[in-house]
């Protein structure tokens, strides 16, 4: 459990960096919902909130994606290693393996 509260504290502080708002607000529902099961003594019912958190902690890393305003009417995306992947080239013709 505290192998996981410690890597979405890590997740959170690479996706939202330099996000004072992001990071507070992610840091405060992080220890919330952890304090709030912090009492449960069901067996199955922390396996399915570990799961859940896990999934929470790929989702942060895999799909979010911070932009600034530059202008009134531009935006600059700020893309993590993570999110970057290996581009496949269109071919209009299909070729037979």
């Amino acid at each position: 459990v505290l192998k996981l509260f410690k890597l979405l504290h890590r997740t959170r502080q690479e996706v939202f960096k330099n996000d004072t708002r992001a990071l507070e607000a992610a840091r405060q529902k992080i220890n919330e919902e952890f304090r709030n099961n912090q009492d449960e003594t069901s067996e199955e019912k922390i396996n399915e909130l570990l799961k859940i958190a896990s999934d929470v902690e790929v989702i942060l890393r895999t799909s979010v994606i911070q932009a600034v305003h530059t202008d009134s009417d531009k935006i600059v995306l700020i893309p993590r290693k993570d999110l970057l992947q290996d581009n496949t080239p269109y071919l209009d013709k299909p070729t037979k393996k």
